[in-house]
């Protein structure tokens, strides 16, 4: 093929298939069919393919292409067409020990979580069964944003333990749980430890049989921190039954073999299902799934390799800085600054502030440790700025900025630069509700829409560690 073929592409996303004859050569996927394809025959392609693809082109004499309705749709699409069809020029993907794969764990609520090719064997028998797995995936910055997107439309459990042990728990084959009666060796069950998860025994009375329902994961049970985020169903502390975890696993596994059709099918017959019970509640809860799979939101997609918002243009990493204010009746008044560059925590940026001036205040607690903090022009610049509360938070924020920005304008010798940085500071709030938890991200709602799971963790980990501190100067460990 030595011209661009006269058929026309769609600017939409998509998977293009180069072919000869019926042999399919080549899979990719394309955030714009039309771009993607069109850049096939520029002649710096040797320059920017390499050989290998210049060599397939070249053979190629057909070009088919599925249009998808999101960037997401292309990526999982791509993956399983490679799969199926292990095209000679997908080199990379055929050797799949190094890439990607989402998993689904094979429990009474399945985790899913993405694990290398490399370690599935090791994994499928010494700490969990797997009950279904997705990929290759060759992009691995790509596939976790990608499990982003699907996992606001449907919440899952990846880290955090179920309230209570139910029936097939018991396998102790695939749950990895040893257990015995009082009169055995040992006299407790051992949970599983998986990145991260805590060790839990349970301790059984002498006289109490091995019945699951008398067996509790934990007595107290708390919420884990996707839960408070809307990204967790709940699993932790009981919110929701198997058999309406199982849906969500359902669905979880159709999206990812591409089947979002029947997906809406199935809850379009479950929403009118709910409507006629007159449990409109439910209906619209649906409702709500139904319209985010037909809008995906997968700006963060586009530019896989560099995860900036569209609307911030930077030259470095992306620096998420964090502020909260502690103090208990207005005494032992202190701030703190925390620091996330690229949804990553760097605790060597962190700072602690003593409130010197502003005590009993907390906008004033905060407009003083701004001022303070953009006195130091050596500190590294952030992008966006996350304060806890609502517009008056946000207002004092920027009102500092300004100052900050026409105070370096008044000395010449600090250059435009700074000045330049500093106008470019986003600002955004997280207004808790009234058990202090996150209920909505003020400010600009593009950016608050593309990163709120990395500004609700960086507010997360400001409240966090504004107590440590404050606790601290109290001497309370």
């Amino acid at each position: 093929m030595n011209s661009q073929p006269n058929i026309i592409f769609p600017d939409t996303p998509g998977v293009y298939l180069f072919k000869k004859g019926d042999s399919i050569l080549y899979i990719g996927k394309a955030t714009s069919l039309k771009d993607r394809i069109k850049s096939y025959f520029l002649k710096e392609v040797i320059n920017t393919r390499g050989p290998l693809i210049v060599d397939m082109v070249f053979k190629a004499d057909k070009i088919d292409f599925i249009k998808t309705d999101s960037v997401l749709e292309a990526l999982i699409l791509e993956s399983e067409l490679i799969k199926k069809h292990q095209p000679k020029y997908n080199t990379k993907e055929k050797d799949d020990k190094s890439y990607n794969y989402v998993v689904i764990t094979d429990e009474d609520f399945p985790r899913v979580l993405i694990e290398r090719g490399r370690n599935l064997e090791k994994i499928q028998y010494s700490i969990f069964n797997i009950q279904s797995k997705y990929g290759p995936f060759t992009n691995g910055t790509q596939l976790k944003e990608a499990l982003k997107i699907v996992r606001k439309i449907f919440p899952f459990r990846d880290r955090c333990l179920p309230a209570m042990i139910s029936q097939q728990n018991i396998d102790s084959q695939k749950q990895n749980i040893n257990y015995s009666h009082s009169n055995d060796k040992k006299d407790s069950i051992n949970k599983e430890i998986i990145s991260g998860v805590p060790y839990i025994e349970v301790r059984l009375p002498s006289n109490q049989n091995l019945e699951p329902k008398n067996l509790k994961l934990k007595t107290s049970p708390k919420a884990c921190f996707n839960y408070q985020i809307g990204l967790c169903p709940g699993v932790c502390i009981g919110k929701i039954s198997k058999k309406e975890y199982s849906k969500t696993i359902r669905n979880i596994k159709l999206f990812f073999e591409g089947k979002k059709t029947l997906i809406l099918k199935k809850l379009e017959k479950e929403m009118h299902a709910f409507a006629k019970k007159l449990e409109f509640e439910k209906a619209d809860q649906i409702k709500k799934t139904i319209f985010a799979l037909n809008h995906i939101q997968d700006v963060s997609l586009l530019k896989p390799e560099n995860l900036e918002p569209k609307n911030l243009k930077l030259e470095t990493i992306l620096r998420i800085e964090a502020y909260d204010i502690a103090h208990l009746s207005g005494t032992n008044n202190v701030g703190v600054m925390t620091v996330m560059e690229n949804g990553e925590i760097n605790k060597k940026e962190y700072r602690k502030f003593h409130i010197r001036e502003s005590k009993g205040s907390d906008i004033g607690a905060l407009k003083e440790i701004l001022e303070r903090r953009f006195k130091h022009l050596d500190w590294t610049f952030p992008h966006i700025i996350v304060v806890d509360g609502g517009k008056a938070q946000i207002n004092i924020a920027r009102k500092v900025l300004l100052e900050a920005e026409k105070g370096l304008s008044l000395n010449l010798q600090k250059g435009e630069t700074l000045r330049s940085k500093i106008s470019k500071i986003k600002v955004v709030s997280v207004l808790k509700d009234k058990h202090h938890k996150p209920r909505v991200i003020l400010g600009d709602r593009e950016l608050s829409r593309e990163l709120s799971d990395s500004i609700l963790l960086a507010n997360s980990e400001a409240h966090r560690f504004a107590i440590k501190y404050h606790r601290s100067k109290r001497r309370i460990l």
